[in-house]
């Protein structure tokens, strides 16, 4: 939505616009951009700063920035409107009580600002029980609640309850069940006769209840939706794969459905046109293409093309050693071991240092 000055200057301006003070306060005060302070006077107003000016430095005591506490009020615009006594602290000192810190409070109010109409008996302490008796660890319990804040919105009794139990009857064991909720606890916050069909997709793949990747490709068929699913299986396909060498694979590795097209492309023509690999070899080993190009591939393709020139390594025997084991290992294998190994440590390091810019240590790249 574009919003002229000139449209935001008449609601400031005009004393008696009933939203002008609201949206000044908001922009002024609170740090909005114009488009989301209109936005939020449709749905909180107030002709004084007398009840806002109680709120904010409610959050800011307990370490909230002005960047944090504007992204909550966008997020969740009554917040203007709760009692400090009543709402706000309460709510904050139970989960004090739990054990978070205060960087723990900021990740689980900014996130999840919506904790705040809930009700602290009925809806935030009997979740937290839940997960707590779950865990058989309050701790455990606060740090699902910062991965993922907004679990406390889901209905531990409507939604979360029936999945763990279609799963249970499903065969799943408690240990993936319990895998499923610390990691992808959003998984089970979905309608349940859409994690029923799920279920049941996965079970006509012929995964194996039993295993840890039925749940993963659980995960996967949640996270990702299909038309960008079939959008990955057609870059697979551009390398030579069928649609059975992509279901092969996803069986084998449920995340090669997951990771960016840019990022499918980028590795599989890494091993296929830089270290001349056939595309079979990906299919039949592929957690090969959850690594990192710039952390491991790239620093270790180097070293590979380096011996395979000298005669000192046989790519067909050793593809899946070469990058799956650890830095230590690769190092102790393939480089300390040779002759060469002061110019292989410096052409491994060499290439490893090239990305240093980069300090975000996702696998994406």
């Amino acid at each position: 939505m574009v919003v002229s000055l000139s449209f935001i200057r008449y609601f400031s301006s005009d004393p008696h616009h009933p939203h002008s003070f609201t949206l000044s306060y908001l922009t002024k005060t609170c740090g909005l951009s114009p488009q989301s302070a209109i936005a939020a006077s449709k749905i909180v107003q107030f002709e004084s700063s007398e009840q806002p000016d109680s709120v904010l430095p409610s959050f800011q005591n307990f370490g909230f920035s002005k960047i944090q506490l504007s992204e909550m009020i966008k997020k969740f615009p009554k917040l203007l409107s709760c009692s400090p006594d009543k709402t706000i602290f309460p709510k904050i000192e139970f989960f004090c009580s739990k054990g978070a810190s205060t960087p723990d409070l900021v990740t689980i109010f900014t996130v999840n600002p919506w904790i705040l109409k809930m009700s602290l008996e009925s809806k935030l302490v009997a979740s937290f029980n839940f997960f707590v008796e779950l865990f058989q660890s309050e701790h455990k319990a606060i740090e699902l609640i910062k991965r993922n804040p907004r679990v406390l919105s889901y209905s531990i009794e409507a939604v979360i309850i029936p999945n763990m139990n279609t799963l249970r009857e499903n065969g799943v064991s408690e240990s993936n069940i319990l895998w499923v909720i610390q990691n992808h606890c959003q998984c089970l916050g979905i309608n349940t006769v859409k994690f029923g069909k799920i279920v049941e997709e996965i079970k006509e793949m012929e995964f194996n209840p039993l295993k840890s990747a039925f749940v993963q490709a659980i995960t996967i068929f949640i996270g990702v939706t299909k038309p960008k699913r079939d959008q990955k299986v057609e870059v697979y396909k551009r390398w030579g794969w069928s649609d059975n060498d992509v279901i092969t694979a996803f069986k084998k590795y449920p995340w090669c459905l997951s990771i960016s097209e840019d990022k499918l492309m980028a590795v599989m023509d890494f091993y296929v046109n830089t270290l001349g690999f056939d595309s079979s070899v990906i299919m039949n080993c592929p957690i090969l293409l959850g690594y990192s190009l710039k952390k491991r591939l790239i620093p270790r393709g180097a070293v590979i093309q380096f011996l395979s020139s000298k005669g000192l390594l046989k790519l067909e025997s050793s593809i899946t050693d070469l990058f799956i084991c650890s830095e230590r290992r690769f190092l102790e294998k393939y480089v300390n071991c040779h002759q060469e190994a002061p110019q292989l440590v410096k052409l491994y390091n060499h290439n490893l240092n090239l990305f240093d810019t980069s300090k975000s240590g996702k696998d994406e790249e």
